[in-house]
């Protein structure tokens, strides 16, 4: 009997233009937790979707349990006992838990009438196995991010799933919400599941793994037991080269006050918000989740316009009811969730880069496509996003080069004022070295620039003030002289809210 469950021998898989994996062998022990890092774009979601079945590769093999195997589609893979859980949870937001455990196979009578009794019971037994504190009866729209990838752990169960693949499954959980899914992992694990668990988090691969494997360009680096390699050697097998300083070295040197906000307010989000941003300054926002941060922003961009309070831009008072009326006073928004809310994944690069100033690039009604390509081409050249061409869909890039597009739309607005809600959510380390440069170019260009993150190296190395939140208030105000980790921390945990 062979050593590993699966294992993949030479697999190479092209596209039009473009080597996806190259010459990639991977195996995985029964019962193991197995890691797999990787900076965007080095080939980890093609990989994925040759062993579900979804892609067919080139050359190479695949073996489950030491015996050859073709899956044809993601049915064979499912019959042959593999599932994968997703960053971004695939799911059927108007049905219920039970409908979206048993999409696809679906209890039925011979007759043909669906046993949803037998359903709900089993998918009970399921929810429970995990500790669910959710009915099989729920609509899955009422579910947390968290309480989604477990109905897809659920679901791996009742396709009696050996191998789950789980890709960046804690890019959008809180810390404790992390926690119940190591617990959950782990449960797993003993269970004698064998999982592959992609992250660009060194704590999940610590927390975890006991072997982890790096991709870089389309390839398999190697293979390293999580005891026997170092962070900065994983670093280098990633990105092919030492990152000796994550963050830029700056000199802020601020200008006049660009921007200004007095006693903003809104119902149930936040209260009392005043705060001022200098030219050149890269003004920080934190605090834990649920502090407000990101409802604050939304309101002032014009999502969810606040109820009271004041907002100037260059010492004039600015009336913002929608986006509309922010981005034409010089205010540009990154929201938090890049493929929902800041590209339309099925149109181009290009085409993505200029929705937010089709008019400059219009002229009676009509695009002028060339200028359009022309202005969309030196963005992305700017921001270096790594793509064949503008005229490539924006769903075919990696999470990271996503970032960077999204970035160039804001470039190509007359904006001077950046608001930045989590910019490299989700992003390797090279991604967020290279987001990092960007956003210091922008502020020696004189652009004053909000950072709200939850990341507290990301605030700590890249602001020049540091306010942080909790329940929808200021509770601390901080220079980069002053601040550490454990003072924002407080001012985030246990400051007293004001009254």
């Amino acid at each position: 009997m062979s050593e590993y469950i699966l294992e993949l021998k030479n697999i190479t898989k092209t596209f039009p233009g473009v080597k996806a994996l190259d010459n990639v062998h991977f195996q995985l022990k029964p019962g193991e937790i197995h890691a797999l890092m990787g900076e965007n774009g080095a080939g980890k979601s093609t990989f994925i979707k040759v062993i579900t079945g979804v892609h067919q590769p080139n050359a190479g093999e695949m073996f489950l349990d030491g015996k050859r195997v073709e899956f044809t589609g993601p049915n064979d893979a499912h019959a042959a006992g593999i599932a994968a859980i997703y960053q971004h949870v695939t799911c059927y937001p108007d049905l219920s838990v039970t409908e979206n455990i048993f999409m696809g196979h679906e209890k039925a009578s011979p007759f043909g009438r669906l046993l949803w009794n037998e359903m709900h019971d089993e998918a009970e037994t399921l929810l429970r196995r995990l500790n669910a504190n959710f009915s099989p009866r729920d609509q899955m729209s009422a579910l947390s991010v968290a309480q989604q990838q477990m109905v897809e752990i659920a679901k791996a169960f009742s396709q009696n799933a050996r191998i789950i693949i789980m890709d960046e499954p804690t890019a959008a959980l809180t810390k404790r919400e992390s926690e119940d899914l190591y617990r959950i992992t782990e449960q797993l694990r003993d269970e004698g599941v064998s999982i592959i668990f992609i992250s660009h988090r060194f704590e999940d691969m610590y927390r975890l793994a006991t072997r982890v494997t790096v991709f870089r360009d389309s390839s398999c680096i190697g293979t390293w037991g999580v005891n026997e390699i170092t962070n900065e050697d994983l670093i280098v097998a990633m990105v092919g080269r030492e990152i000796t300083q994550l963050f830029p070295t700056r000199r802020p040197q601020p200008g006049k006050e660009i921007f200004r906000v007095e006693n903003l307010f809104k119902a149930g989000y936040f209260a009392d918000i005043s705060f001022s941003l200098n030219e050149g300054e890269v003004l920080g926002f934190t605090g834990l989740v649920g502090a407000g941060r990101s409802e604050l922003f939304q309101s002032i961009f014009g999502i969810m316009p606040y109820d009271k309070g004041r907002v100037f831009v260059e010492g004039r008072e600015a009336h913002i009811r929608n986006p509309g009326d922010s981005m034409r006073t010089g205010i540009a928004y990154l929201p938090e969730d890049r493929q929902k809310q800041g590209l339309v994944l099925s149109w181009s690069i290009g085409r993505n880069i200029s929705l937010p100033a089709l008019k400059s690039v219009s002229r009676r009604g009509w695009i002028r496509e060339k200028e359009e390509i022309t202005r969309s081409h030196s963005l992305s050249e700017r921001l270096t996003v790594k793509a064949q061409s503008v005229h490539d869909p924006a769903s075919s890039l990696s999470g990271g080069n996503q970032q960077k597009v999204v970035m160039a739309k804001l470039l190509n607005t007359n904006a001077k004022i950046l608001l930045l809600d989590e910019p490299t959510k989700g992003v390797d380390i090279g991604a967020k070295s290279a987001m990092y440069e960007i956003v210091a170019d922008l502020a020696d260009r004189g652009y004053g620039i909000i950072l709200i993150s939850s990341e507290m190296p990301e605030v700590l190395g890249m602001c020049d003030r540091i306010l942080v939140m909790k329940g929808g208030r200021i509770t601390g105000e901080f220079s980069r002289d002053s601040a550490s980790q454990e003072a924002i921390l407080t001012a985030a945990m246990t400051a007293k809210e004001p009254t």
